[in-house]
């Protein structure tokens, strides 16, 4: 099957590499070439759903704009497949590679900070519905000394570098360069004692107790733990010491099992570990570090077709990928 992206590329009359457009308005020819893959429709009768996995409500649904037009039932970006243990591999379980954790000689520092990469699942429904769409982008989130911090959201997608890139971030859905700039923004300085702000413990028990807290449900689930972990990591980028704590509250974790060796999606060697969703009608991977423990990324797919929706059993419905 050719690639839905390229299918796109090709379409777009902006050469990706013309330096002429980077960030500049397309010209009227250009404009009308591009609406014919770009329109709005009713906001009655479209919806956006994304499976977040930094919230707890990881079916929210939201008001969604972008649609691909055209005759062609084709998705602008495809969509990445489900990350496939390797054959053979040995699993290994979680309380070992806790045990890892805790005698790795890593010397990492916990720092206020995140950086990850994320894909989401945009899906429309109705008669008209077009098949979902997959927006990646790239955050990355620095704290100061004073108390104030950045946030650098890019539109780019590690699976086809140097390619144009959906992005819905703008008021109006269009293509963008990879790489391009979602936004930059600058807060001043805040301080906070409520999870996930505050600073994390690296203690097993105590930070069990801070993931609790975000999580502000009276008994915490395996999924609603994973959900925990996702947010802290989204505020926070671990230390040595906390990798251990967190892999070990995950050992005590029911129904995460050990899957095997997977290489996720920025090309690193991992550990799998999966919980089957049943109240959610999903699955969730873990994957960890094998060696240090650290959380390389969570995979969100669906168990069951969504029609509706245009959603296949095994599609992916959210990936996030942190990093240091």
């Amino acid at each position: 099957m050719a690639d839905e992206l390229e299918l796109l590329r090709r379409a777009n009359p902006v050469p990706s590499g013309d330096p002429r457009f980077h960030d500049r308005p397309l010209d009227q020819h250009a404009e009308r070439r591009l609406n014919q893959l770009l329109h709005s429709e009713s906001p009655r009768r479209l919806r956006r759903w994304t499976w977040s996995i930094g919230t707890a409500a990881a079916a929210g649904v939201a008001a969604l704009t972008l649609m691909v037009s055209g005759t062609a039932t084709t998705p602008a970006v495809a969509a990445p497949r489900p990350l496939v243990v390797e054959a053979g591999s040995t699993p290994v379980p979680l309380d070992r590679l806790a045990d890892r954790a805790a005698a790795s000689d890593s010397a990492l520092r916990l720092r206020q900070g995140t950086h990850f990469q994320a894909w989401s699942l945009s899906m429309t429904s109705g008669p008209q519905a077009r098949p979902p769409v997959t927006l990646p982008e790239e955050r990355v989130v620095r704290w100061k000394a004073d108390g104030s911090h950045t946030e650098l959201v890019v539109a780019t997608d590690p699976r086809h570098p140097g390619r144009p890139v959906i992005t819905d971030a703008d008021p109006v859905p269009r293509t963008v360069e990879d790489g391009h700039v979602l936004s930059r923004q600058t807060y001043p300085p805040s301080w906070s004692d409520a999870p996930p702000q505050a600073r994390p413990p690296h203690d097993a028990e105590r930070l069990r107790a801070y993931l609790e807290e975000i999580d502000t449900t009276e008994a915490m689930n395996t999924s609603q733990l994973l959900d925990a972990v996702a947010e802290l990591l989204d505020h926070w980028t671990l230390g040595s010491r906390e990798n251990a704590a967190l892999a070990r509250i995950l050992a005590d974790a029911k129904g995460l099992r050990p899957a095997g060796a997977v290489t996720d999606r920025l090309g690193r060697p991992g550990q799998a570990y999966v919980y089957d969703d049943t109240a959610r009608s999903g699955r969730r991977m873990l994957i960890l570090d094998p060696a240090t423990g650290a959380v390389l990324g969570l995979e969100d797919t669906v168990t069951e077709a969504e029609p509706e929706w245009g959603v296949k059993a095994g599609d992916v419905m959210s990936y996030k990928a942190w990093m240091r």
